[in-house]
């Protein structure tokens, strides 16, 4: 198969696409052909070095989710069958023509969605329905601050929001702001150079019962400030930085929750659960028309470098997609 390998890590120039040896579907496994998959910020982290494939593999395959159909079962799988639409996630390996998974990690293709559109749904849909809801405890009438409401987890989460009925403010550039806006959000706030917390203190006093934040960095003396008492703080990504001076007293004052969270490295019982419930609570509103994925551009997996780059250029709205 085809599949985009790293030799080496370093700038998107890095990303070689060559010939692997097919994976194979093992016991409880199956075997997916892959049509389309997508890039994540984790992605381009691992490619500079920065974020290691948790898994013991001989070639460094990245991409961490895909859409496409079942190729084989592997032993003891009951339900699934060849040619079923899946989609889902991975710790890795999904930038190739063929991708081994737990059969029940896989999720089906939620009716009313093109297969060319799935690959836009698990990553950002489940890492913003586990960090609003499972983890944060969103539910309607709350108030939840999504930072980067313009990128894939964040038009995700505005969504989910929605969804639930509950309120949502986000950051996002300026001009990124109408899209949030049209997507639902009910308070979108400029999230540099403008004092954004100020406009956010104005509009919501009490603060604001869950926070999903991407960014890190400058952002968490800010969120600590944003959050209201007995809030939750759900720390997804540190996009603008590792470390920064905070007050850690409000921690205390606010009986502030502060939960570090990634799906990559979680242990597969723990993702099989979430899936399984996504499954059951989310996919639903797809079908519905409740949810659904927002596309920014599509690129041919010999263009993967390209799509590097235009991430990389933090141009893009929703999700940017491969098609192999």
């Amino acid at each position: 198969m085809r599949a985009v390998v790293l030799h080496e890590h370093g700038g998107p120039e890095v990303l070689t696409i060559e010939e692997v040896e097919d994976p194979v579907a093992g016991p409880g496994q199956i075997l997916v052909d892959v049509a389309h998959t997508a890039l994540n910020r984790a992605d381009t982290l691992q490619r500079q070095g920065g974020y290691p494939d948790p898994r013991d593999r001989d070639v460094e395959i990245p991409g961490l989710e895909y859409a496409g159909t079942v190729a084989a079962l592997g032993d003891d799988v009951t339900e699934w069958s060849v040619g079923d639409r899946v989609m889902g996630i991975e710790a890795g390996g999904c930038y190739a023509e063929k991708v081994v998974t737990h059969a029940r990690q896989a999720l089906p293709v939620p009716d009313g969605v093109e297969l060319s559109d799935a690959a836009a749904i698990s990553e950002v849909f489940l890492t913003a329905w586990d960090a609003l809801v499972v983890q944060g405890g969103l539910t309607s009438g709350r108030w939840a601050l999504v930072h980067a409401g313009a990128s894939g987890v964040g038009t995700a989460s505005i969504q989910i929001a929605k969804a639930i009925g509950a309120r949502i403010a986000v950051t996002c550039s300026e001009g990124k702001m109408e899209a949030c806006r049209e997507l639902g959000a009910d308070l979108v706030l400029e999230r540099s150079p403008s004092d954004w917390a100020s406009e956010l203190a104005e509009a919501v006093p009490d603060g604001v019962d869950v926070v999903l934040d991407v960014v890190g960095g400058e952002e968490a003396e800010r969120n600590l400030r944003a959050v209201a008492v007995d809030g939750t703080i759900v720390q997804v990504g540190l996009m603008g930085g590792a470390s920064a001076p905070i007050t850690i007293g409000l921690l205390l004052a606010k009986r502030i929750t502060w939960i570090g969270t990634t799906l990559r490295a979680r242990p597969l019982e723990r993702k099989l659960v979430l899936c399984r419930r996504f499954l059951a609570e989310v996919v639903p509103l797809f079908e519905s028309g409740a949810l659904r994925p927002v596309i920014d551009s599509r690129y041919a997996l010999d263009d993967i470098a390209d799509a590097h780059r235009h991430m990389e250029s933090n141009a893009s709205i929703g999700k940017i997609l491969i098609d192999l």
